[in-house]
């Protein structure tokens, strides 16, 4: 048996933006014929290369666990893609020493038209098991997926959440000798990350090998021992966990005033399709900074240029923990149905979370622009807030603390049963 699980060699990934290849003689024909039409049209094939990874180097020993953080477009998802051969790297090599099964994104591995009982036969077969094998593993699928009732549906009519309970429980459940698994568990409910991050502890305490990526940061100091640093596609760190989080913590840009924040916007790496041109947030109207009130909605206003046509192009925020957990995520296109599709021009996206529903804490705002399943185009940058309790003072119990990370004003009504003698 090998000393070592997985050996990443100088893996390097480059994209050319724009261009797609041509791998059949019907593309190239395609491309050949509508040549003259995006001439006539005045487009030009964009050359801009962009680089996913650069020279990356690394090693996980047998029964490893291992953290792969980084901020949004540092490069983790691609590098999983690579390990698991869904993707070629432009250069270097990957020895991977064992059986893989791999949780990448929600829609990786399964075919919409199977039902899931046949994917679940499917995947196991790609990973080299024999019937008998699956067979011995099913009922314990089904249990953990809690989709027996949908067994016999194919998996195109799944809800993502279903979907993803179902590709957790096959890849964890067939024995792979190395478990790859990104950020797909913020897809589940809380009860099912906590049954997900169990599972993993127990393959962990197996013996086998895990690569977890994650921007839950809890998650990972209490999986991982080991953890490796991501930042633009190349590697920044790798050691024990506390000190490469430490790292990652102080590498994030984080915009302490109104001046801080439009230097961060105004340095921000060149991307072909996208500019941001401003963030602000308001409160009543009035810009505001750090200190915001939980009585008044609170506006994350995004503006921003687009150069071309692009689909799935969305701008989004998250909501932080003071410990960096991620309480709830909102894009811009959350109401569209489909992947939209955006012409050149300029926009302004707003985002509001309503009064009433944080608490008087501090949190942090994680402001993304991304385009679908294809690259971020501008890195993460978050900005401070600290939340003043004003207007909901519990007028019965002035002195008491709210308590929780959120703090919602539910609507509550109380009526007699009985009617008083």
């Amino acid at each position: 048996m090998s000393d070592l699980a997985i050996r990443v060699e100088h893996i390097s990934k480059r994209y050319r933006i724009g261009r797609r290849a041509e791998t059949n003689a019907r593309e190239a024909l395609t491309q050949l014929i509508a040549a003259p039409f995006r001439r006539h049209a005045g487009e030009q094939p964009d050359e801009t290369e962009f680089w996913a990874l650069r020279d990356i180097s690394f090693e996980v020993k047998p029964g490893e666990v291992v953290g792969l953080i980084g901020r949004n477009g540092s490069g983790k998802s691609t590098l999983l893609k690579v390990l698991s051969r869904i993707t070629e790297p432009t250069s270097g090599r990957a020895e991977i020493h064992g059986r893989i099964g791999s949780l990448l994104e929600v829609g990786t591995g399964f075919h919409p038209e199977l039902t899931g009982r046949e994917n679940i036969y499917m995947n196991g077969a790609i990973l080299g098991m024999r019937k008998a094998e699956i067979d011995r593993k099913f009922d314990e699928i089904i249990a953990f997926s809690e989709v027996e009732k949908f067994l016999d549906t194919p998996v195109k009519r799944y809800s993502s959440g279903m979907y993803v309970r179902l590709a957790f429980a096959v890849a964890a459940h067939l024995d792979p000798e190395i478990l790859l698994v990104d950020e797909v568990l913020a897809v589940g409910d809380a009860a099912f990350q906590k049954k997900c991050l169990g599972k993993m502890g127990e393959v962990a305490r197996g013996g086998r090998t895990v690569l977890f990526v994650s921007h839950n940061m809890a998650a990972v100091r209490n999986l991982c021992g080991r953890s490796v640093l991501l930042n633009s596609g190349c590697l920044l760190s790798q050691g024990p966990t506390e000190q490469v989080m430490e790292q990652y913590l102080h590498e994030i840009p984080r915009a302490d005033s109104h001046a801080s924040l439009k230097q961060l916007i105004d340095n921000l790496p060149a991307d072909p399709a996208f500019k941001l041109l401003g963030i602000q947030l308001r409160q009543k109207g009035m810009p505001v900074y750090e200190s915001v009130l939980n009585s008044l909605p609170l506006e994350i206003e995004f503006t921003y240029q687009v150069f071309q046509r692009t689909s799935g192009l969305r701008v989004y925020f998250d909501l932080l923990d003071a410990e960096g957990i991620m309480l709830f995520r909102s894009f811009n296109d959350e109401d569209a149905e489909g992947i939209p599709t955006i012409e050149p021009g300029t926009y302004k996206s707003i985002g509001v979370i309503p009064e009433n529903l944080l608490s008087p804490v501090h949190y942090e705002l994680s402001l993304n622009t991304t385009i679908f399943n294809v690259r971020s185009c501008t890195p993460e940058i978050r900005v401070p807030i600290h939340v003043q309790r004003a207007g909901r003072a519990n007028r019965a119990y002035p002195s008491e603390p709210i308590r929780g990370k959120l703090a919602p004003a539910l609507h509550w009504e109380t009526t007699s049963l009985v009617a008083a003698p």
